[in-house]
């Protein structure tokens, strides 16, 4: 039998094409992302404690269809940073005193623990990184913003260095909860009296005294607390 020949070009693979095309983002993918720049916006402040949201709005905000952010609010109102109240609708969550509190037992145990694992278990390089990180703060004295940001990659870094995934979730979650409360930095002297207490968790870190480093870590967080429900006094 004789070869074939090919008399024209042959289409292309539809496989193949497929793959070589860029997929537009899933559904799923969309209310991950609204989900995220929602934490976000009240971590920074651009959406405020107490203020009402709607879907419609959300969408508009986002420049997403109405399906993503109805998914996203359904995740949101489960991890407690939206509440529906009556004749108000949804609102960004705010925390009573005593969730305040309670928020911040937990984190001072988690933390604490953290830093204790850490000081055992890091990588020089990692311990290195900490201290950099704390480093940094210097240079942003009057930045507030900036210094959130430093303060976030401090502790998140502290935790992934503990190199334990279960702590790691669990304070993944608290830090979720923990968006819903304005960061402390620009009131008072509470950003110097932070960069201090994080220069004494570097040293036990440095130093790899497991004990120093977790009691520097829960003294950070109770007076974190304390600036907290001090200025609550006041603005009340």
């Amino acid at each position: 039998m004789a070869p074939r020949t090919r008399t024209g070009n042959r289409p292309k693979d539809q496989a193949s094409e497929a793959r070589s095309e860029p997929h537009a983002m899933s559904s799923g993918d969309l209310t991950t992302e609204v989900y995220h720049k929602v934490r976000d916006a009240i971590r920074r402040g651009v959406l405020s404690i107490g203020e009402r949201v709607t879907e419609a709005e959300l969408a508009a905000r986002f420049g997403v269809s109405r399906t993503p952010v109805r998914d996203a609010i359904i995740r949101l109102e489960a991890d407690g940073l939206l509440t529906n109240e009556p004749r108000r609708g949804l609102i960004i969550t705010d925390l009573s005193h005593q969730q305040t509190v309670e928020l911040y037992f937990m984190r001072e145990v988690l933390e604490g623990a953290a830093a204790r694992l850490a000081a055992q278990s890091a990588s020089d390089i990692e311990l290195r990184t900490i201290a950099e990180i704390a480093e940094s703060e210097a240079a942003h004295e009057n930045d507030f913003a900036e210094l959130g940001e430093i303060n976030l990659k401090f502790h998140q870094m502290i935790v992934l260095a503990a190199h334990n995934r279960y702590l790691l979730r669990s304070l993944g979650q608290l830090s979720v909860t923990m968006s819903l409360l304005p960061s402390l930095l620009s009131r008072g002297n509470r950003a110097a009296m932070a960069s201090a207490e994080h220069r004494a968790i570097v040293t036990a870190l440095l130093a790899r005294d497991s004990d120093a480093a977790e009691a520097a870590a829960r003294q950070h967080v109770r007076s974190s607390l304390q600036h907290r429900m001090l200025l609550n006094i006041k603005d009340a």
